[in-house]
Protein backbone atom coordinates (compact mmCIF):
# COMPACT_ATOMS: atom_id res chain seq x y z
CA UNK A 1 0.00 0.00 0.00
CA UNK A 2 3.00 2.28 0.02
CA UNK A 3 3.64 4.59 -2.86
CA UNK A 4 5.98 3.59 -5.63
CA UNK A 5 9.06 5.71 -6.17
CA UNK A 6 7.87 7.20 -9.47
CA UNK A 7 4.45 8.11 -8.04
CA UNK A 8 6.14 9.86 -5.15
CA UNK A 9 8.52 11.76 -7.46
CA UNK A 10 5.61 12.89 -9.64
CA UNK A 11 3.69 14.26 -6.66
CA UNK A 12 6.77 15.97 -5.22
CA UNK A 13 7.62 17.63 -8.54
CA UNK A 14 4.02 18.81 -8.99
CA UNK A 15 3.57 20.37 -5.54
CA UNK A 16 7.13 21.40 -4.62
CA UNK A 17 7.72 25.08 -3.98
CA UNK A 18 11.33 24.94 -5.17
CA UNK A 19 13.94 22.43 -6.39
CA UNK A 20 14.44 19.61 -3.91
CA UNK A 21 11.45 20.57 -1.75
CA UNK A 22 10.02 17.51 -0.02
CA UNK A 23 9.05 18.88 3.38
CA UNK A 24 6.67 21.73 2.64
CA UNK A 25 3.11 21.27 3.86
CA UNK A 26 1.81 21.21 0.29
CA UNK A 27 3.99 18.24 -0.64
CA UNK A 28 3.23 16.40 2.59
CA UNK A 29 -0.53 16.92 2.20
CA UNK A 30 -0.43 15.77 -1.44
CA UNK A 31 1.55 12.63 -0.56
CA UNK A 32 -0.76 11.81 2.33
CA UNK A 33 -3.80 12.32 0.10
CA UNK A 34 -2.44 9.85 -2.43
CA UNK A 35 -1.63 7.30 0.28
CA UNK A 36 -5.10 7.75 1.79
CA UNK A 37 -6.73 7.09 -1.59
CA UNK A 38 -4.71 3.92 -2.14
CA UNK A 39 -5.33 2.63 1.37
CA UNK A 40 -9.05 3.37 1.12
CA UNK A 41 -9.23 1.23 -2.00
CA UNK A 42 -7.41 -1.57 -0.19
CA UNK A 43 -9.80 -1.41 2.75
CA UNK A 44 -12.84 -1.69 0.49
CA UNK A 45 -11.73 -5.20 -0.39
CA UNK A 46 -10.28 -6.13 3.00
CA UNK A 47 -12.85 -4.97 5.51
CA UNK A 48 -11.32 -6.75 8.51
CA UNK A 49 -7.82 -5.31 8.10
CA UNK A 50 -7.90 -3.29 11.31
CA UNK A 51 -4.16 -2.58 11.40
CA UNK A 52 -4.32 -0.81 8.05
CA UNK A 53 -7.49 0.99 9.14
CA UNK A 54 -5.64 2.40 12.16
CA UNK A 55 -2.84 3.58 9.88
CA UNK A 56 -5.41 5.20 7.61
CA UNK A 57 -6.96 7.08 10.51
CA UNK A 58 -3.54 8.28 11.63
CA UNK A 59 -2.78 9.54 8.12
CA UNK A 60 -6.12 11.35 7.93
CA UNK A 61 -5.41 13.01 11.27
CA UNK A 62 -1.93 14.07 10.22
CA UNK A 63 -3.24 15.48 6.92
CA UNK A 64 -5.96 17.37 8.79
CA UNK A 65 -3.39 18.92 11.14
CA UNK A 66 -1.17 19.95 8.22
CA UNK A 67 -4.17 21.49 6.43
CA UNK A 68 -5.11 23.44 9.55
CA UNK A 69 -1.51 24.65 9.92
CA UNK A 70 -1.40 25.82 6.32
CA UNK A 71 -4.83 27.41 6.58
CA UNK A 72 -3.94 29.41 9.70
CA UNK A 73 -0.47 30.54 8.55
CA UNK A 74 -0.60 30.79 4.75
CA UNK A 75 -4.17 31.24 3.54
CA UNK A 76 -3.14 31.93 -0.09
CA UNK A 77 -1.12 28.72 -0.30
CA UNK A 78 -3.98 26.81 1.33
CA UNK A 79 -6.58 28.02 -1.18
CA UNK A 80 -4.28 27.17 -4.09
CA UNK A 81 -3.66 23.68 -2.71
CA UNK A 82 -7.35 23.12 -2.00
CA UNK A 83 -8.13 23.88 -5.65
CA UNK A 84 -5.44 21.52 -6.91
CA UNK A 85 -6.40 18.64 -4.62
CA UNK A 86 -10.15 19.38 -4.66
CA UNK A 87 -10.47 19.31 -0.87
Amino acid sequence: MSLEKQEKLDVVSKYALHEGDTGSPEVQIALLSLQIEKLSEHLKGHKKDNHSRKGLLQMVGKRRRLIEYLKSNELDRYTELAKKLKI
